[in-house]
């Protein structure tokens, strides 16, 4: 592994793009400590007592509980992403735009800026009047600045990790949630030390929690990178005096297939309820709402669950569509060895589909699941949340497969083997 480092960065060009990538998420880093004008630090820290926005802070850093210029990250961006994503499978306009190549492409990024920076505007004003009690001067001209300002740095997130993606190393966007999520692990080690420090833990439970972070990482990345290969054969075909056809392949059908997208849809539902019972914090209802949505409660865990797994189900059908691939199959002469071509096919191919994401679902709701039980059980407090370890490793094996093909393109021996 240090060897392939060291190789790497002997690389020019691959070396100007790490810098490049480390330079932009010091950056990114700096925004993350300049606060919003105009806010009381100490009633800010009262208000996210109850951590109703957890998701938003985990990607940004911890920049949301200091409410600095880059608080909501680039939550928006993502939002409008999914958005978009799903509008391509029921909206005509953008199925077509999807399969124009890149000038389609390149539409299709313009409109996810855009609905960004409008969902960027709503998040930011929501979150402005919820903490306008924390601000020195409660007025509209202070909600106003604090809207502006937080979008702002929304937009300015965007244009920085487009600028990773076209000059650095990985996807940029991804690359700074990374970032946001590992800048929150030395705070974690540090917890971890004065847990055990101040004898509210013992050092089994914090060795216990260094085993179940190793495990989670080792079975994310198994079955982040597992799938199910169906073996597909083309029948040779002759036109004029060539053959064509006759090789063998396969279908790689994931495990899971749908990523991290259900986790993040239905951590995001549950978040809404809190939100808006955080407006009425003396209303018996918005207490019981508050109360029932608490992480450590069953029915959370429940619901989270069932969450999970009805997103991943709907997810993974939207995005691979069994008959489609079975057409597109039969009209280039492919067949599944001992099924019939067609229908046939696309059937056998939906019970397979069906099966992996019952499995990718499972684990998807365990992995979320997980560091909630285990902080309930332990009485730590860690704010480990699955969500941000599924992102974190996703992004680490993408950047790491990038930096693999530079160096077999000048035959290094890379990461993978």
């Amino acid at each position: 592994m240090i060897e392939t480092l060291i190789n790497a960065w002997k690389v020019p060009e691959l070396r100007k793009k790490m810098v490049f990538t480390m330079l932009m998420f010091a950056v990114f880093r700096l925004g993350a400590h300049i606060p919003v004008p105009g806010i009381d630090p100490a009633v800010l820290s009262e208000r996210f007592s109850n951590d109703l926005f957890g998701l938003v802070d985990i990607f940004s850093g911890g920049a949301l509980k200091n409410f600095t210029v880059f608080a909501m990250g680039i939550i928006p961006y993502i939002n409008a992403s999914i958005i978009i994503q799903l509008l391509t499978m029921v909206v005509p306009y953008f199925e077509k735009l999807a399969k124009e190549g890149n000038e389609g492409r390149k539409k299709m990024t313009q409109f996810t800026r855009y609905g960004a920076i409008g969902l960027g505007l709503m998040q930011a004003l929501v979150m402005s009047f919820y903490l306008r009690t924390a601000m020195l001067n409660p007025n509209i001209w202070s909600v106003l600045v604090s809207t502006v300002t937080l979008t702002a740095g929304t937009a300015f997130l965007m244009w920085l990790g487009e600028l990773i993606t076209e000059h650095g190393i990985g996807n940029g966007i991804s690359l700074i949630i990374f970032a946001g999520i590992a800048s929150r692990l030395p705070a974690g080690v540090v917890t971890v030390i004065q847990y055990v420090t101040t004898g509210e833990t013992s050092v089994l439970t914090a060795l216990l929690v260094l085993v179940v972070a190793v495990l989670m990482v080792a079975g994310v990345v198994a079955v982040q990178e597992g799938q199910r290969r169906i073996p597909v054969q083309y029948a040779k075909r002759v036109i004029g005096r060539k053959v064509y056809g006759g090789q063998s392949t396969h279908i790689p059908m994931k495990i899971n297939q749908a990523g991290v997208i259900p986790v993040i849809f239905a951590s995001a539902i549950l978040m809404f309820p809190t939100v808006i019972a955080g407006f009425f914090p003396n209303n018996s209802f918005a207490i019981w709402i508050t109360t029932v949505f608490n992480y450590r409660h069953p029915t959370y865990i429940t619901t989270y669950s069932l969450l999970i797994f009805l997103f991943t189900y709907f997810y993974t059908a939207a995005t691979f569509n069994t008959a489609d691939v079975a057409d597109n199959m039969r009209k280039n002469g492919g067949f599944i060895p001992g099924l019939r071509p067609g229908r046939p096919t696309a059937e056998y191919l939906d019970k397979v589909l069906s099966r992996l994401t019952f499995s990718g679902a499972t684990f998807l709701a365990l992995i979320a699941l997980m560091p909630t039980l285990f902080m309930a059980t332990s009485g730590m407090n860690l704010h480990l949340g699955g969500t941000s370890l599924l992102i974190a490793v996703g992004v680490a094996l993408d950047t790491m497969k990038q930096i693999e093909s530079h160096l077999l393109m000048r035959h290094y021996q890379g990461f993978m083997k």
